[in-house]
């Protein structure tokens, strides 16, 4: 009876959040996908037609959206590494005891809501705000130069909303980075650039490859930085599903776009772990 109880002991520990991902993703996802075959309207109701001419029209219709939203989220992506990284490595390796603070520092303006720290930024970027109105009062900008409703502002804004998404697991394989090897590196006469490149940067890019991950997928998807922060010609697919979805009632199309995306993000990432290379990153780490 012991052995029965030890070798289904981990599937019951696993039960709970198993059943509570298939109530709340597996079935929504299984109905999405039927939704996204279906026609009609809300009025009349819609009816399973197996109408897969809902994909090929959302792509056709909005393919550009698409590739704006896959730029902009590559964009944010580069833009979050330069950030992250630098900050991420000053915490692990020159943070000391105040490493908690330090990253609590970075951490605290996410208590915030994601809609008022959007806005905020607006605040920050708009003609007469704080930075660009002193800085064309002087005439260090010309009088016509702005930065809202630009793909600037909308990139701008996704890396400042999901950089914490690329900073803790950069800083996490840098903790984890032994400092006996980095020691052992200038022992062998290797120059501080030297140490980094082929030590510690090998070291970290399990966490550079987790953080991409973590911060492609949803900047990729977002539509708030794109509806505060930018104009009619910066919209990105996100907007375009929250409009057929909340405004248009067109559940078809919202769900064939909605599943589009998604295809397109898998195969993109799939792309990337192929070109860099799981395996790759964890021999390059276990060097």
């Amino acid at each position: 009876m012991g052995g029965v109880r030890g070798r289904l002991a981990p599937y019951l520990m696993i039960l709970p959040g198993g059943l509570w991902l298939a109530a709340f993703f597996l079935v929504p996802l299984v109905l999405m996908v039927s939704l996204s075959l279906q026609t009609g309207n809300l009025i009349d109701g819609f009816q399973q037609t197996l109408h897969w001419q809902n994909y090929t029209d959302g792509l056709s219709t909005y393919g550009d959206k698409f590739v704006r939203s896959l730029w902009y989220g590559l964009l944010a992506t580069i833009a979050c590494i330069v950030l992250a990284y630098p900050a991420a490595y000053w915490i692990a390796f020159r943070g000391g005891r105040a490493k908690s603070t330090y990253l609590f520092m970075l951490l605290l303006p996410y208590f915030v809501s994601f809609i008022l720290r959007t806005v905020s930024w607006k605040l920050v970027l708009t003609d007469n705000g704080p930075i660009l109105g002193p800085l064309r009062d002087h005439g260090v900008l010309p009088q016509g130069f702005h930065i809202l409703d630009t793909g600037a502002a909308v990139v701008s804004g996704l890396a400042y909303n999901f950089l914490p998404f690329m900073a803790l697991p950069i800083y996490v394989a840098l903790e984890r980075v032994d400092p006996r090897v980095v020691e052992a590196a200038y022992d062998l006469y290797a120059s501080r650039t030297q140490a980094f490149l082929r030590v510690i940067l090998p070291l970290s890019l399990p966490g550079v490859f987790a953080g991409v991950i973590m911060t492609f997928v949803p900047v990729s998807s977002d539509y708030v930085n794109a509806e505060v922060l930018g104009g009619p010609q910066n919209t990105m697919i996100g907007n375009v599903i929250q409009t057929e979805y909340f405004n248009n009632s067109a559940y078809p199309m919202a769900s064939a776009l909605s599943f589009a995306l998604m295809a397109i993000l898998l195969v993109g990432i799939f792309a990337y772990a192929r070109t860099l290379g799981t395996q790759d990153v964890l021999e390059a780490a276990g060097r």
